[in-house]
């Protein structure tokens, strides 16, 4: 094996480690054949079917609201399952783990911005008697099909703005900053003077949204995580059940299953998670408008994709020349 095709290798390895599986092009390739097949289709179709009857089931015996809400989530599951082995999706999501919980210093200035208008406009929710009576009486299975459609119109929003980002980085890796970039990675052996950018395929440019859509959505989870331990906190404090009940108009309950050995009332576990899913949306949708945070936030992580578009750059170019090498 020559240098040439060692180094290669090592840029293919250190894209995996940087969440960037389609940035390789032998995967790359595997993925979008796979994709415009006929299989894809047939996957689908028999995700939906399996959901669908495993919905179907349930709600004949539990009820119509448990069996869509086991439906939704089983076809969650296996689409997750299936796009995190074949699409390599879990990948992105570890990097994007590794990253946020590496970076929590860098996360506090940004969330200290964002937090005091959302604690005060979801705080004022949380001791508004009409949110109780809608979110405390909803069933079980309604609260969790309103927060799959919290997170569901958060995903939308950011798909549809992280492109802006990803266009721009790409933008900025070019030219003469190309061989700059690559110091430091296993492609740095590869990059000469006239290292030039040949733009990304589109299922890298893909994963680039993708590693920045679950780098947000793990910070979103962690807010929302930390929101709705302080309203279950803050609801024993300041809530007693006699005002829960006047709310609410009918008795306090216990969580199913744990009853009285968890001290925290039904009604107040589902107001809790519902506004926690709501400051969730509202988060995801500041972060992507407010110029200040967006700034702040991308710029901690546009030298990261800026350098893994140079490092792709000279690695098509090197790859190309091992495959005329070897005619």
């Amino acid at each position: 094996m020559s240098a040439a095709t060692t180094d290669v290798r090592a840029v293919e390895r250190w894209f995996e480690a940087q969440g960037l599986p389609y940035f390789v092009g032998d995967h790359a390739d595997r993925v979008e054949s796979w994709l415009s097949s006929r299989r894809i289709l047939a996957s689908l179709v028999l995700v939906l079917a399996v959901s669908v009857g495993a919905g179907w089931l349930v709600g004949h015996r539990a009820g119509t609201e448990w069996g869509t809400t086991v439906g939704v989530l089983l076809f969650l599951v296996l689409l997750g399952g299936y796009a995190g082995g074949l699409l390599r999706m879990t990948t992105m999501i570890r990097w994007a783990v590794r990253r946020t919980f590496g970076s929590l210093g860098l996360m506090v200035p940004l969330l200290t911005r964002a937090l005091p208008l959302l604690l005060l406009a979801v705080t004022f929710l949380f001791v508004n008697a009409e949110v109780w009576q809608v979110a405390a009486l909803m069933p079980r299975p309604r609260l969790w099909l309103a927060v799959l459609a919290f997170a569901a119109v958060a995903v939308l929003f950011l798909l549809v703005r992280l492109p802006e980002e990803v266009r721009g980085v790409e933008r900025d890796a070019s030219g003469e900053r190309l061989v700059e970039l690559c110091a430091g990675t296993p492609a740095a052996a590869l990059a000469g003077p006239g290292a030039t950018s040949a733009g990304l395929p589109r299922f890298a440019r893909v994963n680039l949204v993708l590693v920045l859509l679950f780098n947000q959505a793990v910070q979103v989870l962690l807010l929302a995580v930390l929101l709705l331990g302080f309203f279950v906190a803050f609801g024993l404090l300041a809530i007693p059940d006699a005002t829960v009940e006047s709310w609410t108009g009918a008795p306090v309950t216990d969580l199913p299953s744990l009853g009285a050995s968890v001290p925290v009332s039904n009604e107040l576990f589902q107001v809790s998670v519902f506004l926690a899913a709501f400051a969730g949306l509202y988060f995801t949708v500041y972060a992507v408008t407010d110029a200040t945070y967006r700034e702040q936030f991308f710029s901690s992580v546009s030298e990261e994709l800026e350098r893994a578009v140079a490092v792709h750059a000279v690695y098509a170019a090197a790859r190309q020349d091992a495959t005329t090498a070897e005619r």
